[in-house]
């Protein structure tokens, strides 16, 4: 049997403006119709002995993840949830340790024991069909008790990545000489030119009670740490919520650095499908395919005289004349305008953004809830105006603001309005008046989506004036 574990923890700001804390890449449709979330789970179906897939993420993230992998069509063993970020290495010993505790009891079998599949949630591969060749293989090496990683066979002396030098001999898995940190470009030409280094892809294969048993033996503080986490982890909804202090007591460690550079027992399989990590602006324009000026445009872009760049536009015109190698991405709320050459500085205007303390590094002018999304679409002194969308059957929280009044107006579907005591419809062109410190909640009783204009008015109008009574989703007390 063998378990896809899909590791969706990551924030993903180097592709800020798009990207964000709240709305990281990975739940993001950069390169196909489905979002990369979508993408990484849709390339390992129909795989023979797949079984469902166990996938971590941030607790912030845990709807938009949920209903990400509904709208694939897949019914996941167990989503865990990080209070805390911990990198890698716990995240891939939470996983087997579910994994193994979900399958069935008794003597030994495949479900007790399963191979596990660790996917990053953010990667591009272009060619199905090699993974898959590829993934046969370290099918064999693990079911053997090796730690297989995938080792991208690389095209370019590539400087962003970490490398994996193999020992020389027969393959196809091949012994792992050592793991290299990022090389400046002469080492990175002379890698590329031995064919015996490939860039670490952060794609593994092995057994959980392999992975387990070298967890315990090289990283102890890790292993112990993710076990009380597991065995405290309570179950909420769909997910399994992982203590905070257990969880946050947990060293933060990659896999590679806890496991992989220190076992006897780790093997590489090289990979040549089309992989990109999509780490910047300027891997995403290559990750997808150009027009005759080598221009990417998404959305609503107009180009005169213009080659090389990568033009994204969401919700305005964007028009570009005698650009070239460069990244534009408009969003509703921000505009990046970098030349290709310094995307990779696209974390020093986040870390400006941070210390100034705007919304803009963790949200989207229009924001998602497990009920539908919010879009601020206007806002002045004492006054906010919001598009509120709620998906058919859905319910907003029954709460109440201590500090704002709501005015809502039914632009399409029907709502049904609970205000104080009353439980009332109203259809299209309809309102209603919400006062200041009353209880109140919509819910979506159609069959299509409905839509709300909100205008509120207050003395302040921030969104953690909230409290909340009763919640399907399980926020009670959350802001």
């Amino acid at each position: 049997m063998l378990i896809p574990v899909i590791l969706s923890g990551g924030s993903g700001t180097r592709l800020w403006p798009l990207s964000r804390e709240l709305y990281p890449k990975q739940l993001l449709p950069l390169v196909g119709k489905g979002t990369m979330l979508q993408e990484t789970l849709a390339r390992v179906a129909g795989v023979e002995g797949l079984s469902a897939p166990v996938v971590v993420c941030n607790e912030s993230h845990r709807f938009l993840v949920a209903e990400q992998v509904l709208e694939a069509g897949i019914k996941p063993q167990a989503i865990v949830l990080e209070p805390v970020g911990r990198n890698t290495a716990p995240a891939v010993a939470v996983a087997a340790m579910v994994a193994v505790s979900e399958a069935p009891n008794g003597a030994k079998t495949p479900e007790s024991d399963p191979l596990l599949l660790i996917l990053p949630a953010d990667h591009v591969i272009r060619d199905v069909k090699a993974f898959r060749a590829a993934l046969d293989i370290g099918r064999k090496a693990a079911a053997e008790g090796k730690l297989v990683t995938f080792g991208v066979v690389p095209n370019k002396p590539e400087t962003g990545y970490g490398y994996i030098k193999r020992v020389n001999g027969a393959g196809p898995a091949y012994a792992i000489d050592r793991f290299v940190e990022k090389p400046d470009l002469a080492t990175a030409q002379s890698y590329v030119a031995s064919q015996e280094y490939f860039w670490n892809s952060g794609m593994f294969l092995f057994r959980a009670s392999t992975v387990l048993n070298e967890l315990r033996e090289l990283s102890p503080k890790i292993y112990e740490a993710c076990a009380q986490a597991v065995t405290a982890a309570k179950r909420d909804l769909d997910f399994t919520r992982l203590p905070t202090k257990e969880f946050g007591a947990c060293p933060s460690d990659s896999f590679d650095y806890a496991v992989m550079e220190k076992t006897k027992h780790g093997v590489v399989v090289p990979l040549d499908a089309g992989w990109s990590d999509v780490g910047s602006w300027s891997a995403l324009h290559e990750a997808i395919p150009a027009d005759e000026e080598g221009n990417v445009t998404l959305g609503d872009v107009l180009t005169a005289d213009s080659n090389g760049n990568y033009l994204h536009s969401t919700s305005r015109l964007v028009a570009a004349v005698g650009l070239k190698d460069h990244v534009v991405v408009e969003t509703k709320d921000a505009v990046l305008v970098a030349p290709k050459s310094r995307v990779q500085d696209v974390k020093e205007l986040v870390n400006q953004l941070k210390k100034q303390g705007r919304y803009e590094t963790s949200l989207h002018r229009e924001v998602f809830r497990p009920w539908g999304s919010y879009d601020s679409i206007d806002h002045g002194q004492r006054f906010q105006v919001k598009r509120l969308s709620v998906k058919p059957g859905a319910s907003m929280s029954l709460q109440l603001h201590h500090h704002r009044a709501e005015h809502w107006i039914v632009v399409s579907g029907t709502a049904r309005i609970t205000r104080g005591d009353e439980v009332f419809l109203l259809e299209e062109n309809q309102s209603t008046y919400i006062p200041l410190g009353t209880k109140h909640r919509i819910e979506n009783p159609g069959k299509i989506p409905l839509h709300i204009i909100e205008v509120q008015s207050g003395g302040y109008l921030g969104e953690d004036d909230i409290v909340r009574f009763e919640d399907r989703y399980g926020r009670e007390g959350e802001k």
